[in-house]
């Protein structure tokens, strides 16, 4: 099954000129079944060659071939420019012209950063883990400005309704800062529902930057744009870049 046109979600931040970014979604690609249409994950189980198909389509929007990750829900974060083949890290920051940084996800908050005058970039992948363990904060320290010089933009992740988690998530956030048990709801199962969007914005501010923008969506609950590993298990990834432009 082949949809035929991509579609993308563009952030809305007041980023300079140079700086380039979307999030594609699951539409226009050569997957079928569950990974239809673009899955850009070459560790979902999906056929290869489909995967390679979707990841040249996108490389023709694109000034070069994305620097991929290998996802740890973790903390390190790398240099993209300084990396060749497949780096193991949850982010990625470069002030290179025409390198892109890219997280894959679904669910999970992908993170999007610039200074304000448009010389360094950076992308994370910000699951519950990596977030609770600080990857927002390295990848600030990483991109080597002051977190006010900084802006965020949050993009599809899983909402609020629907990411039901357990005691130990919360005692993780809480544990760094008291404040984050706002970004709980307690249910009547004893479980509790996260707003992952709360608690990046809360890590954000941590380290000084107060210019987030973005959240709102739920992948659980878009299925006609979103893979959603929640939701379905088996599924392909979605994928966040971010660039400075040569032009």
């Amino acid at each position: 099954m082949t949809s035929p046109e991509l579609s993308f979600i563009y952030p809305g931040w007041p980023c300079a000129d140079g700086v380039k970014a979307l999030v594609t979604t699951r539409q226009g690609g050569a997957s079928g079944g569950a990974y239809a249409t673009l899955n850009l994950g070459m560790h979902v189980g999906d056929n290869p060659d489909h995967v390679a198909q979707n990841r040249n389509k996108l490389l023709a929007m694109l000034p070069g071939e994305p620097k991929w990750l290998a996802q740890m829900h973790g903390t390190t974060v790398v240099a993209a420019h300084a990396v060749h083949g497949v780096a193991e890290a949850d982010a990625a920051w470069t002030d290179r012209r025409g390198v892109v940084c890219a997280v894959l996800v679904a669910d999970c908050l992908p993170v999007l950063l610039c200074d304000r005058d448009g010389s360094v970039v950076a992308a994370a992948h910000a699951g519950w883990r990596g977030l609770a363990a600080g990857v927002i904060e390295r990848t600030v320290e990483a991109m080597g400005k002051p977190g006010r010089e900084l802006i965020a933009w949050l993009g599809p992740a899983i909402g609020a309704q629907a990411f039901e988690v357990g005691q130990e998530v919360r005692d993780a956030f809480v544990s760094h800062s008291t404040h984050a048990s706002a970004a709980f709801l307690r249910r009547a199962n004893g479980q509790y529902l996260a707003d992952i969007y709360a608690l990046a914005r809360q890590r954000l501010r941590d380290a000084d930057v107060t210019a987030a923008y973005g959240g709102g969506f739920c992948t659980v609950n878009d299925s006609e744009r979103f893979f959603s590993y929640r939701r379905d298990r088996t599924t392909g990834r979605m994928a966040a870049l971010i660039w400075l432009s040569d032009e």
